[in-house]
C-alpha cells in the first residue's frame, strides 16, 4: 500500500512537471556552486610508507648530566626526553621539590619562557572571558592543591617556592610565579586538557601469550608543541612504594606510570558533560593514583581504589590499569554524574557488558578511549565520531593479526598519516594517532622493558620512533 501511495503522489507530480499548464523553464539557470566534498576514500588517510617495527625499541643516549646541590634529583638530557631520578629515601619532600626545580632550570634554561606561556594558554581555553583578573583560577588552585596529602603538597609548595624564586601573582611577564608554577601541576583537574586511548592484549593476542599494555597520550601540546620539549621520565625512589612516571619535566601528578610491582596506570579523560564543575570538597585525582601506586600492588587494588574514590574527584575520566595478569578500565563517575542517574563508577574488564552504542568481538583485549563504555553508563559514542570511529579501528586492527609481537603491534599503531586536516582543503580525520598525540607508551610483561615514541619539538608526523626506556 506505501508502494502505491507513492506511485501516486509520483504520478501526480509528473502531471504538474510535464502537463498542458504553463511553468517556469530552466532557461538562464545556472547551477549553484557546491562546495568541495571532504570525503576520502578510507584507505588514503592510512600511510603507504607503513614502518615494519623490530621488537625492541632504540636506546637513548645521555647528552649532559646535571643535578640539585643536595643531590636531591638528579636530571640526565637524553636524546628524546629527560630521565629524572627523585631521592625521596634520603630527602625530605620539600627538599626533593626544591631540588626538582632547581636542576630542571639547569638541565633546560628555557623552563621559564616555554612553560608560563603554556599555563596561560591553558587558562583561557578554560576561562575565556576571563581578562585580568585571575582570581577564579587562583581560588580552584589553593584550594585543589590544600587538598592534597602532607607529603604531596610539601613537594608542590618546594618546587614552586623555588622555581618562582619568591614571585607571587599571575601576570605573563616570562617567569613563572609561585602560583603559576602550582597552576602548572594542577591542570588537568583545575583546568582540563587530556583525551587519549589505550589498548591490552593478551593470551590469544600476542605471540608468546604475555600482556603488551599501549597508551596515547592525548594532550594539549601547545601553540608551539611546548609540552614536546618537556618529555620527561621520572624514576621516584621511595623503596617499596617506588614508581616511574612517564610525564612531563615539572609536572608532579601521574599521568601515565608504572610502580614496582609493575603496575602501570595512565589517566584518560571521559568529558563531563551533563555536569557543572566544581572544586569544594573535591580531591585531585592524578595525586591520588599517585598514592595508589605507592601503596598498591595490582591493577586491581588501585582501580578498587579509585572508583571508590570516585565521586570526591573534581572530573570524570578513566583510569586505565594492567600489570600483566589482569587489565581494566575504572570508570570514575563524579558524584554529580551519579546523582543524575546517567553514569556510574565501575571497574569495566574485558568481560563487562558493553554500551548498545558499540561492538567489540576481539577476545583477550581491552580497549579504552575517552567514553565510558560499561552497560548502562554515560554514552559519549553516540554522536561523537571520534570516540565511535577510534574504537571501530581498534577493533579492526586487532582483528586484522590473530596474534601480535610487539612490534607488529607498534605497526598497527602508527598506520595512520597523522597531519591529516592541517589544510582547511584537506579532510578531517579521526585518528587513533593525530596531531594532539604527545606520547605513546608500550609496556611489554614478557621482557619488562618499556617503550616510548615522543612527539618531536617540531610537532606530529608519521616518522616515529619507539625510544627504549629499560625495565620497570
Amino acid at each position: 500500500m506505501k508502494r502505491k501511495a507513492i506511485s501516486l503522489l509520483t504520478a501526480g507530480l509528473l502531471a504538474v512537471l510535464t502537463g498542458c499548464t504553463q511553468a517556469a523553464g530552466y532557461e538562464g539557470f545556472e547551477k549553484p556552486q557546491q562546495p568541495a566534498s571532504t570525503l576520502v576514500p578510507a584507505a588514503d588517510t592510512y600511510r603507504t610508507d607503513v614502518t615494519a617495527y623490530e621488537d625492541a625499541g632504540i636506546p637513548d643516549k645521555c647528552l649532559d648530566t646535571v643535578s640539585s646541590g643536595d643531590g636531591a634529583c638528579v636530571i640526565r638530557k637524553m636524546e628524546h626526553y629527560y630521565d629524572v631520578t627523585l631521592d625521596y629515601q634520603h630527602h625530605s619532600a620539600a627538599a626533593v621539590g626544591s631540588a626538582y626545580a632547581e636542576a630542571s632550570i639547569r638541565a633546560f634554561p628555557d623552563y621559564h619562557a616555554i612553560v608560563e606561556p603554556y599555563v596561560y594558554e591553558n587558562i583561557m581555553m578554560a576561562f575565556p572571558a576571563l581578562t585580568d583578573d585571575y582570581t577564579p583560577v587562583e581560588e580552584r588552585i589553593t584550594y585543589l592543591s590544600h587538598t592534597l596529602r602532607p607529603d604531596q603538597q610539601e613537594e608542590l609548595f618546594g618546587f614552586a617556592e623555588t622555581l618562582s624564586g619568591g614571585t607571587h601573582g599571575f601576570a605573563e611577564d616570562g617567569h613563572i610565579s609561585y602560583e603559576e608554577a602550582v597552576t602548572f601541576n594542577l591542570i588537568v583537574e583545575a583546568l582540563r586538557g587530556t583525551a587519549c586511548s589505550a589498548l591490552s592484549l593478551w593470551g590469544e593476542k600476542t605471540e608468546n601469550g604475555d600482556m603488551i599494555a599501549s597508551r596515547f597520550l592525548d594532550w594539549n601540546l601547545g601553540s608551539e608543541y611546548q609540552m614536546c620539549r618537556l618529555h620527561a621520565v621520572i624514576h621516584a625512589n621511595k623503596g617499596e612504594r617506588s614508581y616511574t612516571g612517564i610525564t612531563f619535566l615539572g609536572f608532579n601528578g601521574i599521568v601515565s606510570a608504572i610502580n614496582d610491582d609493575g603496575v602501570f596506570a595512565a589517566i584518560l579523560d571521559v568529558g563531563s558533560h551533563d555536569t557543572k564543575y566544581t572544586y569544594q570538597n573535591r580531591k585531585c585525582y592524578t595525586y591520588e593514583l599517585r598514592y595508589a601506586l605507592e601503596e598498591y600492588g595490582t591493577a586491581r587494588e588501585i582501580g578498587e581504589f579509585m572508583v571508590e574514590n570516585s565521586a570526591s574527584f573534581t572530573y570524570s575520566h578513566h583510569i586505565y590499569l594492567a600489570d600483566g595478569k589482569e587489565t581494566f578500565c575504572a570508570e570514575d563517575a563524579v558524584a554529580e554524574l551519579q546523582k543524575s542517574g546517567k553514569g556510574y563508577s565501575v571497574l569495566r574488564d574485558s568481560q563487562t557488558p558493553l554500551l548498545d552504542a558499540i561492538h567489540w568481538d576481539q577476545p583477550d583485549s581491552l580497549c579504552v578511549v575517552n567514553s565510558f563504555a560499561a552497560e548502562g553508563n554515560q554514552d559519549s559514542f553516540t554522536g561523537n565520531s571520534n570516540n565511535f570511529v577510534r574504537f571501530y579501528k581498534y577493533n579492526e586492527w586487532v582483528g586484522a593479526e590473530d596474534k601480535f609481537t610487539i612490534g607488529e603491534l607498534k605497526t598497527a599503531l602508527t598506520c595512520e598519516q597523522v597531519n591529516l586536516g592541517v589544510r582547511e582543503d584537506e579532510p578531517t580525520v579521526d585518528n587513533v594517532r593525530w596531531r594532539g598525540t604527545s606520547q605513546i607508551i608500550l609496556v611489554d610483561y614478557h621482557t619488562g622493558k618499556m617503550q616510548v615514541s615522543f612527539t618531536s619539538p617540531e610537532g606530529p608526523s608519521d616518522d616515529v620512533i619507539f625510544t627504549d626506556i629499560g625495565h620497570f
